[in-house]
């Protein structure tokens, strides 16, 4: 287990480093100037130079990308010149607010669509498992940000049940949760029935029956619990997509939380965010990936096996 676990640790630096030069690079390669954008369409040649040579943007790209290697390793990624403050706290500060929506669509997807899953799985062909898995083929096709405008409309324009945007109550957090948990419901119901079905068909499931047991029993004590890995699988690697997908799901409700601060610090060519950001969220991501890998090594004695060759 041990050896797995640091095999995966080397991956998520690999991954890291990747990210943080990734960003790095896009960030100088987009349009506009950051100096020019903080000083205004008014300011003087002589007052830009002045701000770029403040912000160390007159340096070359290279020691620039050392400096900021440095500044990374520290997690030190210098101030917001928008608002005064290392960016890092500003990132850390609005962080939990998206942390609670990702978490409540997280909770809404895994709950219904083990629901839906199980449902759809335990008698394949029939006409519910069908309906099932057309509806959530659909409903993984739709477009969230669509969606979280039809919701507004719905719920908040016509029949004034939920509040259309901001945060800080329950109320506020319905629908973007909601919205953001429906493609991931989706694709869990779709992978929780292939691996209930899969699974109703195998020996050991017939054995347990013989032995007496309820279906319900056999239904949660063998079938679910042997179906579980890919699911789980799926699960790790979908919350990670959520806070990346949260950024336009916080847009659109004005959600006050990570994803929104991005959208604003990429409009304002404020660096020092979009890199506190963009690496919070890609370590995020990194160590829910591998918590489900770990996971899925208990769950099934195979994958730490095929970890050590």
């Amino acid at each position: 287990m041990t050896y797995f676990i640091v095999k995966r640790l080397a991956i998520g630096l690999l991954t890291i480093w990747g990210v943080v030069t990734a960003v790095f690079i896009v960030v100088r390669l987009a349009p506009g100037d950051q100096a020019t954008v903080a000083l205004g369409p008014d300011a003087t040649a002589a007052d830009i130079e002045a701000l770029r040579h403040t912000l160390g943007l007159d340096r070359p790209l290279l020691l620039q990308y050392f400096s900021y290697l440095g500044d990374v390793v520290r997690f030190d990624f210098g101030e917001s010149y928008r608002f005064g403050r290392p960016a890092m706290d500003q990132v850390i500060e609005r962080f939990p607010a998206t942390v609670q929506l990702t978490l409540a669509a997280t909770v809404i997807a895994i709950v219904a669509g083990l629901i839906l899953g199980v449902v759809a799985g335990k008698k394949p062909g029939s006409a519910l498992d069908r309906a099932v898995s057309t509806v959530a083929l659909g409903l993984q096709a739709l477009p969230p940000f669509w969606v979280g405008i039809m919701f507004i409309l719905i719920f908040a324009l016509q029949l004034q049940v939920l509040p259309s945007a901001g945060g800080g109550s329950l109320a506020n957090l319905v629908l973007p949760a909601v919205t953001l948990s429906i493609p991931f419901t989706a694709l869990v119901a779709r992978m929780t029935r292939s691996g209930v079905a899969e699974t109703m068909s195998e020996a050991f499931v017939q054995t347990a029956r013989s032995k007496g047991l309820t279906e319900a029993q056999v239904l949660t004590g063998h079938v679910v619990k042997n179906s579980l890995i890919p699911v789980v699988t799926v699960v790790g690697l979908q919350v990670g997509t959520l806070l990346g997908g949260a950024v336009i799901i916080e847009t659109v409700f004005a959600w006050p939380g990570l994803g929104s601060l991005l959208v604003s610090a990429v409009g304002n060519r404020d660096y020092a965010v979009v890199q506190a950001a963009t690496v919070l969220i890609a370590l995020c991501v990194i160590v829910l990936n591998l918590a489900a890998d770990m996971v899925n090594a208990k769950l099934d004695p195979r994958i730490r096996l095929e970890a050590r060759r």
